[in-house]
């Protein structure tokens, strides 16, 4: 293959690329509101989700559903950098708090829910937490166990207790 033809195959990886993180760009952008408090520790953290995601695009498989692939990267990256660096300083600002201008129901009472439920999913440890990201996120069992790398059944057991543990905490 000669040089032009090569550049071409290249720009053209990389546009295809480039459509696929536009066109998701709400999970990267989901899995870094999750998991980082400061506005700029979020910025960090969905570039890093970008650079590590062109960096194993050769390897994504065509044949999958893109969003699941996605998916899979940026909880692992972005578990991987709590792990890292621990909860520190910039997990100050609770979860809910970072919501609140997007949370306008009309309805008190709901509101209020939907704080404590931002609440509750803040004391979730970082894999929990991505399980009960994509489950509210509508994602299938099949896809959430394929993201997380555990079976169906044990995405079902967790679903359900985490769900009774929500309720356990909502409804104390």
């Amino acid at each position: 293959m000669n040089c032009a033809a090569l550049t071409m195959e290249q720009a053209r990886h990389q546009q295809q690329f480039q459509q696929l993180l536009e066109r998701h760009r709400g999970i990267v952008l989901k899995v870094a509101h999750t998991y980082c408090r400061d506005a700029h520790e979020r910025a960090d953290l969905a570039q890093e989700i970008a650079a590590q995601l062109w960096r194993a695009f050769p390897g994504y498989d065509g044949t999958r559903p893109f969003s699941t692939w996605m998916y899979r990267i940026a909880l692992n990256v972005a578990i991987s950098q709590l792990r890292e660096h621990g909860r520190r300083e910039q997990w100050h600002e609770p979860l809910q708090e970072r919501h609140d201008a997007s949370i306008d129901s009309g309805d008190p009472a709901t509101d209020q829910r939907v704080h404590e439920l931002y609440r509750c999913i803040d004391r979730l440890d970082p894999f929990n937490r991505a399980l009960l990201v994509l489950y509210l996120d509508e994602c299938s069992q099949r896809d959430i166990a394929e993201i997380l790398g555990i079976t169906e059944t044990n995405v079902a057991t967790r679903i359900a207790r985490l769900k009774q543990r929500l309720r356990e905490e909502m409804n104390p």
